[in-house]
């Protein structure tokens, strides 16, 4: 990354909401946390006092253990942004060309772009036609977001074959993959892995993810992460987190339930895509997205304004939380 280039980049809008008196469904994160979480945080305090340990074997135990990889192959991230623009700087040089999804996660393209590379922009629906030949990385998102696109194994395979073939690295954006019940692509050959613990277990300000890599790309992650990039809180509550299995089952189940019941019930007022995350793409059809999305916050609730993503121009995002809540949802976005 160069000074130059970084004064051409510019920051990008995201969802969440600091507003506590509203219902935030413009954030894609749980609203639950595991049980005894917060009595393992306090409990890090102590270990506040020391330097984390070096590396955290015990942390990446229990990551190895989440995504069914081996724990050598992991490399702690403070987030899943930090792992993504960590495997970008490795793998991108100026004037590079790298495949990015769209619309998708905006951080990519600016990652991209901070490192000198070119995006090029491919429909995140149809992994068939994308031809990795001349890219130097390929980035695809599992579930996609803000669509909530989930890739057929047959396609996805077709596809990693693909890019093994043209020698382009894939890094695969599994933020929102513990929702779902489909396996990793950790430690997959060409591939690396990066994931968020902020999303799925309801902690967002933690800031603790993992990347996964193999051979030398994991050698490489390995040596570039800098050293005590995780402090010993989000070590600590992240390795109790990854070993609530019971409590990511129940999520899966709830978030399932609750995404398909308010699918068939905006399905009246919105066209909704099809999603396998946390969270449902609306189209507003011919009202103002702005009049939308302000009309929800007068009633209580933040939705994402979705045209912030490339290629969307009538859309809306909101997430899928817990059942009262998404009946509130319900409520406001039929007055709106």
């Amino acid at each position: 990354m160069r000074h130059e280039t970084a004064l051409d980049v510019d920051r990008e809008p995201h969802g969440s909401s600091d507003d506590e008196t509203l219902v935030d469904f413009s954030a894609n994160t749980n609203p639950e946390t595991p049980a005894g979480v917060e009595t393992v945080y306090r409990e890090a305090f102590e270990d506040a006092r020391r330097y984390p340990p070096e590396p955290p074997t015990a942390y990446c135990e229990a990551a190895a253990a989440f995504v069914d990889c081996a724990p050598e192959q992991v490399i702690p991230t403070p987030g899943g942004l930090a792992a993504i623009r960590l495997v970008i700087d490795l793998a991108v040089e100026p004037g590079d060309s790298v495949l990015v999804p769209a619309p998708g996660f905006a951080e990519y393209a600016r990652e991209v772009r901070l490192q000198g590379g070119d995006c090029a922009f491919y429909p995140e629906d149809d992994l068939d036609a994308v031809d990795p030949e001349g890219h130097a990385l390929a980035v695809v998102c599992r579930p996609n977001n803000p669509t909530g696109t989930v890739y057929e194994p047959a396609s996805l395979d077709a596809f990693l074959r693909r890019c093994r073939a043209t020698d382009t690295l894939v890094l695969a954006d599994e933020a929102f993959l513990g929702f779902t019940d489909r396996a990793s692509l950790a430690g997959s050959g060409g591939v690396v892995v990066a994931r968020s613990l902020t999303k799925l277990f309801g902690l967002p300000g933690l800031r603790a993810g993992f990347a996964v890599g193999t051979g030398a790309h994991r050698e490489a992650l390995r040596r570039a992460r800098r050293v005590w990039n995780l402090g010993s809180a989000a070590l600590a509550t992240g390795e109790y987190c990854l070993r609530q299995q019971a409590f990511v089952d129940r999520t899966r189940e709830r978030v399932r339930d609750e995404r398909d019941r308010l699918q068939r019930r905006l399905a009246d007022s919105f066209e909704v895509t099809a999603s396998g995350g946390p969270f449902l793409l609306l189209d507003v059809g011919d009202r103002s997205v702005d009049a939308v999305v302000d009309g929800a916050r007068e009633r209580g609730i933040a939705i994402r304004d979705a045209t912030t993503f490339r290629g969307l121009d009538s859309h809306v995002r909101v997430a899928v939380r817990l059942p009262a809540e998404n009946d509130r949802l319900l409520e406001v976005l039929r007055a709106v």
